[in-house]
């Protein structure tokens, strides 16, 4: 029986965090077992699964330094872990890097909770919520050079209406973004408050009365643009994939449906069978790498999302590594 865990930070709350226990366990139980958290945030996934592995050694990402500082003082405070953490302030698109750096060949288990944390989003200051005023930052990583207000005021309307529409999914993605050229002619746009009221504005009023705030989806968009997010995920799936040792597990929680789509066709892509069809038997290296562990994607329970509303749009999908690529 691995250390409680430490109490979590006020207003935390892992998603599914019972199915990535019982997800990833398996590939934990031995010594000396390299788990790598590739969004380490604040920490909740870790601190539970060090608890009930007390032998496991983590590897975490961020590209937030502040994350990595409230983490590293969570994570200390579980016994025994001196030794069997490395935390790494970087992006998971460099995750091959950081395992070579560290001497991991191969991996037993990773973790990514992709998306904006529930830090960056408790901080009013970072602007990446609609619901309170502040500057149009938008930054996972304070020391990134591009930000929304730099997207918003400098991306010539077409290019920021095809971010809105690919990023967004905004079916009104150019008449907000004309909106936004009209308003930015009179004056730079640098408040969080302004724009979603902008956003509100330019949108047909029968469709605001549905679908939650008008604003949720350019701020989707904004903050996918400024982090690079599809670009980092679309690189560090397979790079997760191929280095899971055999056995190894991966599970990935995506919260919209460009993110899962992603993580859908990299584990489709290894958990196929690649015998050419004009052969009588399947070939053995040609057949499956990794297995499939959830069922399509996986959404959080009602008691879950009642509990803990940022699991509503939740979708998990997880998978262990049964041989070798060729």
């Amino acid at each position: 029986m691995g250390e409680p865990e430490p109490p979590a930070p006020a207003g935390h709350v892992p998603v599914l965090l019972d199915r990535v226990l019982e997800l990833l366990g398996p590939a934990l139980d031995r010594p000396g077992a390299v788990l790598v958290d590739a969004t380490l945030g604040l920490g909740g996934h870790s601190a539970a699964l060090l608890a009930a592995h007390p032998e496991a050694v983590l590897v975490g990402l961020d590209r937030d330094p502040e994350a990595l500082r409230r983490s590293a003082e969570r994570l200390a405070g579980i016994a025994g872990t001196a030794g069997r953490i490395h935390l790494v302030h970087a992006v998971y698109d460099q995750l091959r890097d950081v395992l070579d750096e560290l001497g991991y060949d191969r991996i037993d288990a990773v973790l990514f909770d992709l998306g904006v944390s529930s830090m960056q989003l408790d901080q009013a200051a970072r602007g990446f919520s609609y619901a309170q005023d502040a500057p149009l930052d938008m930054r996972m990583n304070p020391g990134d050079r591009l930000t929304a207000e730099e997207v918003v005021n400098g991306y010539p309307v077409p290019q920021l209406a095809r971010v809105l529409r690919d990023f967004g999914e905004e079916r009104f993605a150019l008449r907000i973004a004309q909106a936004i050229g009209r308003r930015r002619a009179e004056h730079r746009l640098t408040s969080t408050a302004e724009l979603a009221e902008l956003v509100r504005q330019a949108i047909p009023a029968a469709t605001r009365r549905t679908g939650g705030h008008p604003a949720k989806r350019t701020f989707q968009a904004l903050r996918i643009e400024v982090n690079a997010e599809l670009a980092a995920v679309q690189a560090a799936i397979p790079a997760a994939l191929r280095a899971l040792a055999v056995g190894g597990r991966i599970v990935v929680l995506a919260y919209h449906s460009l993110e899962d789509r992603i993580v859908k066709r990299s584990f489709a892509e290894l958990a196929s069978d690649r015998t050419p069809p004009d052969l009588p038997v399947a070939l053995a290296s040609a057949g499956p790498q990794i297995r499939l562990l959830s069922r399509g994607s996986e959404a959080a329970g009602e008691a879950e999302i009642a509990a803990n509303p940022r699991a509503a749009s939740v979708r998990l999908r997880a998978a262990e590594r049964i041989r070798e690529a060729a």
